[in-house]
């Protein structure tokens, strides 16, 4: 059964950075794309970013310069690195693992980014 486990959310001052890590299990990683998505209260569930298998990276314009995407393919974990964090980016974090051969999708439990004063 594919896993992914999502973990490094918790509360953080404005302009303070957390990292989330999202680690794979029974999927080929180096196929997969890997993307981390976010859902606010009251908001529809939406992109951040995603690190394309052949490795160019994509970012929600809200996160361009702030938020940094990596994959590291040995250990079958993608990253999500925040930084200059908002009131606004206060959400669900769910990692996503798209096949990108099958289309066949998965998706982590999510983990809570908390931006308060």
């Amino acid at each position: 059964q594919v896993q992914l486990v999502e973990s490094g959310g918790g509360l953080v001052q404005p302009g303070g950075s957390l990292r989330l890590s999202c680690v794979a299990s029974r999927i080929l990683f180096t196929n997969y794309d890997m993307g981390w998505y976010r859902q606010a209260p009251g908001k529809q569930r939406e992109l951040v970013a995603i690190s394309v298998s052949g490795g160019s990276t994509n970012y929600a314009d809200s996160v361009k310069g702030r938020f940094t995407i990596s994959r590291d393919n040995a250990r079958n974990t993608v990253y999500l690195q925040m930084n200059s964090l908002r009131f606004e980016d206060t959400a669900v974090y769910y990692c996503n693992a798209e096949d990108n051969w099958t289309s066949a999708e998965y998706w982590g439990q999510g983990t809570q980014v908390t931006v308060s004063s």
